[in-house]
């Protein structure tokens, strides 16, 4: 079996305009010092990365892996969520989403969805000149606005949707194969890809595109009341990324899953800080153990109600506590592994 590694710290929650949160030199510091061995980059961060330059030139990848190394740290993934995102944007959401868009291609869908799929190419090849196996994203949503079915979709329109959604996705996972990277898509409300059957019809579109893997993040499939330690035994083949967040779900006589429109702190489904919700990461962490699953537990601090320094504090021990160091040999070895036939038809009798 494979000890997880971690812990580690995707940085897009705390990266800022004031030091030590405005620089890759200051943020390395910190996370350093906090206990983390890890961080996961977001691209979007000028500050962190320049992916442009990251995609032309090795030594420029270089320089920057020493840079995190020199501080104890390992780089997990480069995450494209935001960018991934704009891949696939539905016109009701146009206007809400061209904010993660550079002002360029701003009230222009259709180039806006090309510089997407460009910039998450080129993060596909810097991720393959530093040596990253793996890239966290997420896959956009043609869909997203007809989840509940009223008015009722007409045939055909899934079909359409996954179809749209793969002949987009199909040339950035074969661009991410060349570099010998995995794409993880986050599995997200708001994604065409949230859960496992719609996982599973992207996989079917993309003919089953080795590339085409899984961040694995429990906290949204609690707000989904998904069965989130199954999931693991139906997807741990394609689970190449891990992000450690907790979440809790409290339905009440007036609201639900879809919470009311309510804010963050008001809804019955929120995001909490680690081991102040209700996910069992013991359970994951023994499943992911068990299942050999290759992947660096990374904290994604989200949380409405405990500050992020605090957050940050408790993350990086929160993590080393439910890291399994794998088991190297089973505790009945003690019989030996030698195959002594005539031992062994004596007891069956033979």
């Amino acid at each position: 079996m494979k000890t997880i590694k971690g812990p580690a710290v995707f940085l897009a929650q705390f990266a800022g305009d004031n030091a030590p949160f405005n620089s890759l030199d200051g943020m390395c510091k910190w996370a350093a010092d906090l206990g983390y061995k890890g961080i996961q980059i977001p691209t979007w961060e000028p500050s962190l990365i320049d992916v442009e330059k990251a995609a032309e030139s090795q030594t420029y990848c270089d320089e920057l892996k020493g840079k995190v190394a020199s501080y104890g740290l390992e780089i997990t993934e480069l995450s494209t969520h935001l960018q991934g995102q704009l891949v696939a944007v539905n016109p009701a959401y146009d206007t809400m989403f061209d904010g993660f868009a550079p002002e360029h291609v701003r009230n222009n869908p259709k180039a806006r969805t090309a510089w997407a799929i460009d910039f998450v190419k080129k993060s596909g090849t810097a991720s393959g000149r530093l040596g990253l196996k793996a890239h966290a994203t997420f896959s956009g949503a043609l869909m997203w606005h007809t989840m509940y079915p009223w008015p009722q979709r007409p045939n055909g329109l899934v079909e359409m949707g996954f179809k749209e959604l793969a002949d987009r996705w199909i040339p950035i996972l074969n661009h991410f194969d060349e570099h010998g990277v995995d794409v993880c898509y986050e599995l997200h409300p708001g994604e065409d890809l949230h859960d496992g059957i719609t996982f599973e019809r992207f996989l079917e579109a993309t003919n089953n595109h080795k590339r085409a893997n899984i961040i694995y993040d429990p906290s949204h499939f609690v707000l989904q009341q998904l069965d989130y330690l199954t999931f693991i035994d139906y997807y741990h083949e394609r689970i190449k990324a891990f992000h450690v967040k907790d979440a809790e779900f409290n339905p009440t006589g007036k609201q639900g899953v879809y919470g009311g429109y309510a804010n963050w702190k008001d809804r019955a489904g929120r995001f909490r800080s680690l081991g102040d919700g209700q996910v069992d990461f013991k359970g994951i962490f023994s499943k992911l153990t068990k299942y050999e699953c290759d992947v660096w537990a990374v904290m994604e601090w989200e949380c409405c109600v405990k500050s992020s320094e605090q957050g940050a504090r408790e993350g990086a021990p929160f993590i080393q506590e439910h890291i399994i160091e794998a088991a190297e040999r089973s505790f009945d070895d003690f019989a030996g592994d030698d195959v002594d036939e005539a031992q062994l038809k004596n007891i069956l009798g033979l």
